[in-house]
Formats: C-alpha cells, structure tokens, sequence
C-alpha cells in the first residue's frame, strides 16, 4: 500500500539532494517511491535534514531535504511504502 507524504519542490543534482514539501509525517528507515514523468524508483529514506541540520522525523507542511539515488524533477510525487 502507498500512501502519498509529499512533493518534490527542488533538487541539488550535485549532492543528490531533494527538497520536499511534506504531506504526511516522514520518518528515517522508511521506504519511499517517487515517481513522475521520468522517474520511477523506490528507495529507504536514509537522510533527512531541515536547514542544513540532520532529523530522524518530519512533519506534515515541513520543508525537507532527503538523500535520494536517483535524479528527480520539481513535481515528482513521494509516496509511502506500507505493508
């Protein structure tokens, strides 16, 4: 089951770093799916940071950055795997 946590607002190419607008709460050691027009994957959230500061948990309405493995676009839907 997914359940949608967020979008992506912004991403770092050169970090591999994406900004999320979160929906849902989000916590580190969850796995998450992103998808889009071009992407697709799922990966664990092993990184989370809120000004340049590292967090195991987020909130909804929480403007994060999140480690990803692949490259995202601006749009990109995050969504929870549960289950």
């Amino acid at each position: 089951m997914e359940t949608l946590v967020g979008r992506i607002t912004h991403y770092f190419p050169k970090v591999g770093v994406a900004v999320v607008h979160l929906m849902a709460d989000l916590n580190n050691g969850d796995q998450i799916r992103i998808t889009g027009a071009y992407s697709n994957f799922s990966q664990p959230v092993t990184s989370m940071q809120v000004n340049h500061q590292p967090i195991v948990s987020a909130l909804k309405g929480q403007e994060i950055g999140v480690k990803v493995s692949q490259q995202v676009r601006e749009g990109d839907m995050v969504y929870r795997i549960s289950g």
